[in-house]
């Protein structure tokens, strides 16, 4: 149970533990409550919080700067190819929200966007006017990171888009 909510991006219900793991709701919520009275107990950098009808590992207030430090001014840390892939959805397709990004990726990125926020490689940039979502763009720190003047030299993608992109949205699912 652990090493699954290591690994997720959201919450996730104890009836949806308790399906992949082959266990019951009850068995699941009581390991659940231990386990975040434990974290507590023993004083980790990380608790574990019921939140939006599920679970989720989270990082307690008092590491929270320490976190923001690392991610920010970490220049040994590189990015992952989820942060990668991000920030080129992001940079080809800006101003652009959280879901248009998920969308094109294929996966929740919420976590993702928020590194890349905190690493100051990308920012808001204001909200959609019709759906009110909050749009984001790179930043000139990104620019200055790859080593561009501005967003003009980034290459084409072209010549590694696939060649059947005919009759596809801009999510990459094909149109009826």
């Amino acid at each position: 149970m652990e090493a699954v909510l290591m690994v997720v991006d959201q919450p996730v219900s104890a009836f949806d533990l308790a399906r992949g793991l082959d266990s019951t709701v009850g068995q699941v919520t009581a390991i659940l409550e231990g386990l975040a009275a434990e974290y507590t107990e023993q004083g980790r950098g990380f608790d574990l919080r019921e939140v939006a009808e599920g679970w989720r590992v989270y990082t307690r207030p008092e590491a929270a700067d320490a976190v923001e430090h690392f991610l920010r001014e970490g220049t040994e840390v590189r990015l992952t190819q989820a942060a990668l892939e991000t920030m080129a959805v992001v940079a080809y397709r800006q101003p652009v929200s959280r879901g248009r990004v998920s969308a094109v990726r294929g996966v929740n990125c919420d976590g993702v966007m928020r590194t890349l926020v905190l690493r100051g490689l990308i920012e808001e940039a204001g909200h959609d006017p019709e759906s009110g979502a909050l749009l984001y763009r790179t930043t000139s720190y990104f620019l200055e990171r790859l080593g561009l003047r501005d967003l003009d030299e980034l290459p084409d993608i072209a010549p590694f888009l696939p060649d059947d992109i005919e009759g596809l949205d801009d999510t990459g699912e094909h149109t009826t």
